[in-house]
């Protein structure tokens, strides 16, 4: 039975996977996958199909993630997968399986405790690629875990793979990486957000799911030196869950900071619940940025 984790409990040897509907929750499990892997002292290689690589770089750096130096002495690469892995053509799964046996034991040889890579697995929707070729790499890949030095996420899109094959990823992979949720229901999606670190809530959010709020914030004010609050996606907050996260960060010692990322509606609310009187708060507003 696949075992549900989330991002900061894989480690090397497992080989896990990762679906999503919510292209920027894959991106921040991504993020936190990379950064926890070059603060270990690993080598990271990221094979990109839906983004490209300088954007992919981009969106690391979006998500306190340092991507430059790492790039620079070669402990981060990012490539997409045509090419590097399907080379001319279709390709197949043994190529793919060599590339990542090459891969580690370079790894190894430069002197890294080990290798994480993270794959976009959308390469096996394209019109040219074989539907057994997924299913031949993810039964044959499994023998490069044996020394305990590979760590692997693969990534499924649910909007771009049919059920079955879904359902053959999550029975190929021992663990299934994703965010912890606090609710999620077709109003409201509330969970942790990992790079940065902090909550994410999109929806629509009132009084009456102000008990989930309240455990998120707490639980991000005990993990988290510097919280930050993800309301891009959010299109409604009422007072009282605005006054909630307003009194969160007043609460917050000297030495530490909320920063909230919200559209310019829900930042009307949290200021006029006083937002802008708590010195260790910043709001953002995404509207503005772009």
């Amino acid at each position: 039975m696949t075992d549900a984790v989330t991002t900061d409990t894989v480690e090397a040897g497992d080989h896990a996977c990762v679906t999503f509907t919510d292209a920027e929750e894959r991106l921040d499990l991504v993020a936190a996958f990379v950064r926890d892997g070059l603060r270990a002292g690993q080598k990271v290689v990221c094979w990109t199909e839906s983004v490209r690589p300088e954007a992919l770089a981009g969106q690391l750096a979006e998500r306190a993630v340092r991507p430059g130096a790492a790039l620079r002495r070669g402990q981060l690469q990012i490539a997409p997968v045509d090419g590097l892995l399907l080379g001319k053509g279709t390709g197949g799964a043994a190529r793919m399986v060599d590339v990542l046996a090459r891969e580690a034991e370079q790894a190894g040889r430069q002197g890294y405790s080990g290798l994480r890579v993270t794959a976009d697995m959308g390469w096996a929707t394209r019109p040219l690629a074989a539907a057994d070729e997924l299913v031949a790499f993810e039964t044959a890949v499994g023998d490069l875990f044996a020394d305990g030095r590979l760590c692997l996420i693969c990534q499924y899109d649910r909007d771009r793979f049919d059920a079955v094959t879904l359902a053959f990823a999550a029975k190929a992979h021992p663990k299934t990486v994703a965010a912890q949720v606090y609710v999620d229901h077709p109003l409201l999606r509330v969970c942790r957000q990992y790079s940065p670190a902090g909550v994410r809530v999109a929806g629509q959010l009132d009084y009456r799911h102000a008990d989930v709020l309240e455990q998120a914030l707490a639980e991000s004010t005990r993990l988290d030196r510097h919280m930050h609050v993800n309301l891009s996606k959010l299109d409604f907050i009422d007072g009282a869950c605005a006054g909630l996260i307003v009194a969160t960060a007043t609460r917050l010692p000297a030495s530490r900071r909320m920063t909230i990322t919200c559209r310019r509606a829900v930042a009307l609310v949290l200021d006029l619940v006083g937002a802008h009187a708590a010195p260790r708060l910043r709001v953002n507003r995404v509207d503005e940025q772009r």
